[in-house]
């Protein structure tokens, strides 16, 4: 018998993570050409984020307590930037598609809420605790963080040859702020997260998909470093172009390394830990890397001349649909099964 429908109280703050996920695949589409596909998956992740966004303020207004316990869950409330990335991802796939001037808009919407956010939830979910030490709570989603900076940089670079000189400089000046702060924030994320694996036991149940936004965070910096190298000149951009050139090729080759790695913990979580593989809405979280490095390496290719990492892209593009398939499959089967009595599983 189909369950009854959930309401907002327990809706994750990470679904927005589907957003990204459909959003970044419109993007890839678009890059291999086929125009089609990549206005039907832009069309279907714009509903997903009308529908969230309406499903979200619903919960902050009428189930405020539910709503506030994730803001100061250190394990969950940076899922919350995901609607950042969300917002995001759709603005730049909107510029492909010549919609300059409500790309622009969801920028500004986009770089206000990772502001704002990128304040309020460190300090209300970690730096405001009283729970000593803080590495504790260290997880993958606090890798979001990172994506969401590195969401605003993209859409900058990406809209300011589109816009006058005075507003190219502006968006310049954003998408290099907004690169390096992200950049910063990975290797000051990856170092509590290292250290919290090093020092507590190695839980199965602790190596969640979101661990995959390690390497998406890395594939996204790869996207914005990309746009930013092939902005016009001006002063901010070609104090950095060289270092953020280069160093997109290292990130490169360390987000090839990571998905190797990936994958092995993923087996050992559910094939020899026995962790059952069921649907949560952090399966997207797997989605959203698995496109974005697809996305990496055809923007990293042609912007760098490597045609065998742009070659890799266009290959990568089919496993990340492969994963969106099975994710989106999946999703719908969830909403006609009995819901699972593991609290864990809802994150």
């Amino acid at each position: 018998m189909p369950r009854s429908r959930p309401t907002p109280e327990h809706l994750s703050p990470g679904y927005f993570a589907f957003v990204m996920g459909t959003g970044i695949l419109a993007i890839a589409a678009g890059q291999r050409g086929w125009q089609s596909t990549s206005l039907v998956l832009l069309v279907v992740a714009v509903i997903g984020h009308a529908v969230l966004t309406v499903l979200n303020v619903w919960r902050a207004i009428s189930y405020r307590e539910a709503f506030s316990h994730d803001l100061h869950n250190s394990r969950k409330a940076f899922l919350v930037f995901t609607f950042v990335a969300g917002t995001d991802v759709i603005a730049a796939a909107l510029v492909e598609h010549g919609q300059i001037m409500v790309a622009t808009i969801l920028l500004a919407v986009g770089a206000v809420s990772w502001l704002l956010l990128g304040y309020t939830v460190p300090w209300a979910a970690v730096l405001g605790r009283t729970e000593r030490p803080v590495t504790d709570a260290a997880n993958g989603t606090w890798f979001i963080w990172v994506v969401a900076a590195q969401s605003v940089a993209v859409v900058a670079a990406t809209l300011e040859p589109h816009h006058e000189e005075a507003a190219r400089h502006g968006l310049s000046v954003l998408a290099v702020f907004a690169w390096s702060v992200g950049v910063v924030l990975y290797v000051a994320v990856a170092m509590l997260v290292v250290q919290r694996i090093l020092h507590a036991p190695l839980d199965p149940w602790d190596f969640d998909p979101p661990y995959w936004v390690s390497m998406g965070a890395i594939a996204i910096s790869i996207v914005a470093g990309a746009r930013i190298v092939e902005m016009q000149s001006g002063p901010m951009v070609d104090a950095v172009r060289g270092l953020i050139a280069g160093g997109a090729v290292v990130l490169w080759a360390f987000a090839t390394w990571l998905i190797p790695v990936l994958i092995a913990v993923g087996v050992w979580r559910h094939f020899f830990r026995r962790v059952p593989l069921r649907y949560t809405p952090t399966l997207w979280s797997i989605v959203f890397p698995l496109g974005m490095y697809s996305v990496a390496c055809m923007y990293l290719g042609r912007a760098d001349s490597l045609p065998l990492v742009e070659w890799i892209g266009k290959v990568w593009i089919w496993v990340a649909l492969a994963a969106w398939t099975v994710t989106s499959i999946a999703m719908v089967r969830s909403w006609f099964r009995a819901p699972d009595p593991d609290p864990s599983l809802l994150t």
